[in-house]
């Protein structure tokens, strides 16, 4: 008697392992890659063949043609026995070949167009314009100077790589073999660590000219002052210099909350088509995953929807341009409020100063109740959180800080907006120290303390050039001691 088989094979569950270092390429690796290049430049080869000859049924019969093996009718009612068998045996070679034709044209196809991008991705090629395109999209796009891509061979050749490495970066797996970014964790203020993704050079490359080419080009409001030219966190500070009342208010999990979709349709509002919307916006994500080891393979598993990667060049860039609309709303608000309201990335300020309220609220209290119910249901609308454990109120006489600075009323000499005291007697004393031949504290080095220094620099030059000077003698006497030896 036959044994049941069971329809289900129990496996061992899959063991979560630590992300794998980045290994040094092999010896060949370069062969290899020419090796790819030469066969990319054939398949394009192929592809303008078929092409020219309209299509590819047409370039198939040509090449069976013109190798001797396209096979013409026969008319079977006066064929001898012979004549048809050996009809039948070129019939069969011809079928072979047609195949084989058939199996390399779609290669060639495949090479110069996207076809499909993954489960849960809609892609069309040459999709009309629907609904969803803006009034008037080619002038949109011209008004944000954005450059008309209107194929994935057009931004394959803008970004310069092929059709197939395009796919090959936009393309989306829940499960995955390998990944195009290299994770790692960085300790937080509170304790916390933070998840840093980046990617991988050739994919920041093309991300770098998304970000110079597309996003950077597209409208950001005046609040914004992370990650835009000419801003930085001094000039956010200096906004709320002097102020009675600092309200920061900061936004939970803001990168993760931006997935793919959001940024489809900030494209497709800024001009772009749908395609080379879709394209940009997978380019320009990545799903959370994690390393696991199953059945003796490593799999990379997404653990979430895919979304701005906090180490992309591009996500800083997006969430400005997506937020256009958030900032509009909170200006409007905190103006209507008597606060003034800047942002630098997903940290949120609010400043009230009485000198510069009406004679008629001059008298009345800052009112910070309902600017924070108001904050709250305005984020919530636009897609973000609220992030409950990080609201913080400053008053007068209070330590006000905005993005690391202080902005509390100074004396005449003080900058506006400086380091906090802390960080400027930290650096001093770890100078003094050193000078005096001590060793400095575990992990401190003398590239650390310049980067303080320059911070310093940044809100006062004097101060700042007077201890970038001081490390600078440290540092020669440092490399002129080995050498007295």
């Amino acid at each position: 008697m036959t044994a049941r088989l069971d329809p289900f094979v129990p496996a061992a569950s899959p063991q979560a392992v630590p992300t794998p270092e980045l290994t040094a390429p092999s010896p060949d690796a370069a062969a290899r890659r020419e090796a790819r290049r030469l066969a990319h430049e054939a398949l394009l080869v192929r592809a303008k063949a078929i092409d020219e000859a309209g299509g590819a049924d047409e370039w198939v019969q040509a090449q069976l043609v013109s190798k001797g093996l396209a096979v013409e009718d026969l008319d079977f009612s006066s064929a001898s026995e012979k004549d048809k068998k050996a009809w039948k045996e070129k019939k069969k070679a011809e079928a072979t070949e047609r195949r084989a034709l058939k199996r390399q044209a779609h290669e060639a196809w495949k090479a110069t167009h996207v076809g499909h991008l993954g489960a849960g991705v809609h892609w069309a090629e040459d999709r009309p314009a629907d609904a969803f395109d803006v009034p008037h999209r080619e002038e949109r796009a011209r008004a944000n100077g954005l450059t008309e891509l209107d194929s994935a061979e057009a931004l394959a050749k803008a970004l310069g790589l092929s059709v197939s490495k395009l796919r090959w970066f936009a393309f989306h797996r829940e499960v995955d073999t390998a990944t195009h970014y290299v994770s790692w964790t960085i300790p937080k203020r509170d304790g916390g660590k933070r998840t840093i993704t980046s990617p991988k050079p050739e994919l920041k490359e093309a991300q770098r000219w998304v970000l110079s080419n597309v996003v950077e080009r597209l409208p950001v409001h005046g609040a914004a002052h992370g990650f835009v030219a000419g801003r930085s966190i001094l000039t956010n500070a200096l906004a709320h210099q002097g102020a009675d009342v600092v309200v920061k208010v900061d936004l939970k999990d803001f990168f993760p909350s931006v997935t793919w979709r959001r940024v489809k349709g900030l494209l497709r509002k800024g001009g772009l088509p749908e395609g080379t919307a879709t394209l940009l916006s997978l380019l320009s994500t990545e799903a959370p995953r994690e390393a696991v080891q199953f059945r003796g393979k490593l799999l990379h598993v997404a653990k979430g929807p895919r979304a701005l990667p906090q180490g992309a060049p591009t996500s800083p860039g997006i969430t400005n341009a997506l937020c256009l609309k958030l900032d509009k709303r909170l200006s409007a608000l905190a103006k209507r409020l008597g606060f003034t309201y800047t942002r630098y990335a997903d940290d949120l300020t609010f400043s009230w100063t009485k000198a510069k309220q009406p004679k008629a609220r001059r008298t009345q209290r800052p009112p910070v109740a309902v600017l924070l119910s108001r904050v709250q249901e305005v984020v919530e609308a636009e897609g973000f959180r609220v992030h409950p454990d990080k609201t913080r109120v400053a008053r007068k006489g209070t330590r006000q800080r905005v993005t690391g600075l202080v902005v509390n009323a100074a004396g005449k000499d003080a900058p506006a907006a400086r380091v906090p005291r802390d960080v400027v007697r930290q650096l001093r004393a770890a100078i003094h120290n050193r000078k005096k031949g001590k060793p400095g504290r575990e992990g401190e080095s003398l590239e650390q303390l310049k980067g303080m220094a320059a911070f310093i620099h940044m809100t006062d030059p004097a101060k700042g050039r007077a201890f970038l000077a001081q490390l600078t003698e440290l540092e020669s006497t440092t490399s002129a001691a080995p050498q007295a030896e």
